[in-house]
C-alpha cells in the first residue's frame, strides 16, 4: 500500500512538471507573438491554455484521490501545495492566453512607435517562475525565499512600461486602442509574477511547514 502510494505521489508531481512546462511555454510564445506581431502564434497560444486547463482538473483529480488515503503530514502539505500550484500555474496559462489575444489584435494594427522593453519583463516574469519551480524539484526552501524579493524589480519595471505606454496615449489619443492592448498585455506579465511568487511561498511552506504568505504586512 505504501508502495503504492508513493508512486502516485511521483505520478502527481511529474503531472505538475507537465503543466509547469506548458504555461511556461504559453507564456513565451505569447510574448514572442506580442513582440514579434506574429498572428499564428498568438493563435496556437490559445490551444495551449486547453492543455494546461486540462492538466489542471487531471492534477486536482489526482491529488483528491490520495488525500483519501490518509497521508501523513509531510505527505498531506505536498497533495494540498500541488492543487495550489496547479491553480497558480493554470492562472499562469490565462495571463498568457490574456496576452496572445492582444498580440493577435495588434497584429492586425500598424505598429506604435514606442520602445517598450516586454522581453526584458517577459524575461525577469518567466525567470521568476522557473526558479520557483526549481525549487520545488530541489527540495529548496532557501532558494525559494530568496526568490519572493525578486517580484518587486518586476514591479517596477511593470510601471515603467505603465508609465510610458499612458503618456504615449496622452500624447497620441488615436492610438489609445493599441495602447489599451499592450497595457493588458504588461499588467498579465506582472500577474505571472505574482503567481511565481506564490509557488515560491507555497515551497517554503511545503519543505519548512512555515506559512510565509502576507508575512511582510504583519
Amino acid at each position: 500500500m505504501e508502495r503504492h502510494f508513493d508512486q502516485d505521489l511521483a505520478a502527481l508531481k511529474q503531472k505538475l512538471l507537465t503543466m509547469a512546462s506548458h504555461a511556461e511555454k504559453s507564456v513565451s510564445e505569447a510574448v514572442s507573438a506580442l513582440v514579434n506581431r506574429n498572428l499564428e502564434l498568438a493563435l496556437a497560444v490559445k490551444a495551449n491554455d486547453e492543455v494546461v486547463d486540462r492538466l489542471e482538473l487531471e492534477v486536482d483529480e489526482m491529488a483528491i484521490n490520495l488525500l483519501a488515503k490518509a497521508p501523513l503530514a509531510s505527505e498531506l502539505r505536498l497533495v494540498t501545495m500541488a492543487m495550489k500550484l496547479s491553480q497558480n500555474l493554470e492562472r499562469v496559462g490565462d495571463e498568457a492566453a490574456k496576452i496572445a489575444k492582444r498580440a493577435r489584435d495588434l497584429s492586425n494594427e500598424p505598429p506604435l512607435k514606442l520602445q517598450l522593453d516586454f522581453p526584458k519583463l517577459s524575461a525577469l516574469a518567466l525567470g521568476l517562475l522557473k526558479a520557483s519551480l526549481d525549487c520545488f524539484v530541489h527540495k529548496d526552501p532557501a532558494a525559494a525565499r530568496s526568490m519572493i524579493p525578486k517580484d518587486r524589480e518586476i514591479n517596477a519595471l511593470y510601471k515603467q512600461l505603465q508609465a510610458q505606454i499612458i503618456e504615449h496615449m496622452k500624447q497620441s489619443p488615436d492610438n489609445i486602442q493599441r495602447g489599451l492592448h499592450l497595457l493588458v498585455a504588461a499588467k498579465s506579465l506582472e500577474r505571472i509574477a505574482d503567481h511565481a511568487t506564490n509557488i515560491a511561498e507555497e515551497v517554503v511552506y511545503l519543505y519548512e511547514a512555515e506559512d510565509i504568505r502576507h508575512a511582510d504586512k504583519l
